[in-house]
């Protein structure tokens, strides 16, 4: 009886420490790098413990921090084994925590296998999502401002808006006509305040420097090509820019402690027409309490910055997310970490929350035309897609340098609207921070 005691208490002893110390924390561990993901992740997962009998365990980093919230815990002893990476420069970040993926059957299912991230022979990213991004409008304001007796312009439709100079002019018409359009300004308020301004380093820069590595033919491949930058074309971001601040909700003076979901609350809500995100913002529309805007009612241009012979310019569409499996987390958890991920994008179950519930358009080779994204503005990135009229601007953000650049970018930037830096000056932070980060990358 005293060794049967013995043992009882040894076996409670036992699974208290496995609690107090995350060992019995059940499932695969994945990281999620999409604040507006989340709820739709632990659909999943439970979809998955349901269908599989194995267990998914869905961690979301808040917005912005996904960077310091991996490197905190991957080195812990219950790391993630699913984790995401954000193109080459994630790579060279996380490049001793990726495991090979070329024999996967996720990899096999790649349409476009040139995608990837690959180090030689080996396969160490999987991008598990095209997205594209513009400028959101709101058709229902702008059908209300083409019929507007007293406009400016001449436009008929915005279907005619395809240039720089002409959404200039419709946008500074309709701040004109604000108050009969019953809105507070044609842009949704530009979001400077810290972690929150990802919009404006990365998705608007990617423009003015997609076009001055078109002129020098940069290889992306070859990081000594763009290891300096001219920022040939600020004066067209400098444009565009200034379009959003001075025809937009709010004073550029308040925009240090504005962020994203401020912009999408008042698109949804009808307080502006306008909104630069991308397809992915829609749940975050739609979510909204309050949300006046219907499906139907929503629509993407592209974003125009005044280049030569942009009436042929789509929507920027590529990708700077890959999924990356833990090449120190077990064997075991490995195969389960790779399993789930073949079941998300292959069986039925998974493919139906993949685009009902994510409103991913996936890059696989299992998702026939008819399963593609349900919600409007995936539907619009398809089409534009399509357009045989039409290039797409492909993203070339995912070269960009790291964290530090973005962030020094972002808060010249708000100096800037605030009045507190000269545009030159902007331009100096952009020129010299990525030379010195690049620099440092290439040592």
């Amino acid at each position: 009886m005293k060794k049967l005691s013995f043992i009882l208490l040894m076996a409670l002893l036992c699974v208290f420490l496995l609690s107090s110390c995350g060992g019995m924390r059940e499932g695969v561990y994945f990281l999620n790098f999409k604040p507006e993901s989340a709820a739709a992740y632990n659909e999943i997962a439970a979809a998955y413990k349901n269908e599989t009998g194995r267990s998914l365990r869905v961690v979301t980093a808040a917005s912005g921090t996904y960077e310091q919230t991996l490197k905190s815990e991957i080195g812990k002893t219950d790391a993630p084994v699913i984790f995401q990476i954000n193109g080459p420069v994630g790579y060279a970040a996380w490049k001793d925590y990726c495991l090979d993926l070329k024999g996967t059957k996720l990899y096999e299912h790649l349409s476009d296998k040139s995608m990837a991230i690959r180090d030689g022979e080996g396969v160490y990213g999987i991008p598990y999502v095209v997205e594209g991004y513009g400028i959101i409008y709101n058709k229902r304001i702008l059908d209300a401002y083409f019929a507007l007796p007293n406009r400016a312009t001449n436009f008929q439709s915005v279907d005619e808006v395809n240039s720089f100079i002409k959404l200039k002019a419709l946008v500074e018409d309709m701040t004109a006509h604000k108050a009969e359009l019953g809105i507070d300004g044609v842009f949704a308020v530009t979001s400077l305040q810290s972690g929150e301004d990802w919009r404006w380093q990365t998705h608007l820069a990617n423009l003015p420097i997609y076009y001055e590595f078109l002129d020098k033919e940069v290889d992306l491949g070859n990081k000594n090509d763009y290891k300096e930058i001219a920022f040939s074309y600020a004066d067209r971001y400098k444009a565009i820019f200034d379009l959003y601040l001075n025809n937009s909700t709010t004073d550029p003076k308040l925009l240090g402690s504005k962020q994203v979901a401020d912009s999408m609350a008042e698109f949804a809500l009808g307080k502006c027409a306008m909104v630069q995100n991308g397809n992915w913002a829609y749940a975050q529309i739609a979510d909204v309490a309050g949300n006046t805007v219907k499906p139907e009612e929503v629509g993407f241009m592209p974003i125009y910055i005044g280049v030569s012979e942009e009436e042929s310019q789509g929507l920027c569409i590529g990708t700077e997310n890959y999924f990356a499996i833990n090449k120190n987390a077990s064997p075991e958890q490995q195969a389960e970490g790779i399993a789930f991920l073949e079941w998300l994008f292959t069986s039925e179950t998974g493919k139906r929350y993949v685009t009902e519930k994510l409103d991913f358009i996936a890059p696989f080779d299992t998702f026939d035309e008819n399963e593609g994204p349900t919600d409007p503005l995936g539907k619009e990135v398809s089409e534009w897609l399509n357009r045989e009229e039409n290039y797409s601007v492909p993203w070339v953000f995912t070269v960009f340098p790291g964290q530090g650049f973005k962030n020094d970018f972002g808060a010249a930037l708000l100096q800037y609207a605030q009045g507190n830096k000269t545009w030159e000056e902007v331009k100096a932070v952009f020129i010299n921070r990525w030379k010195e980060e690049q620099a440092s990358a290439l040592q």
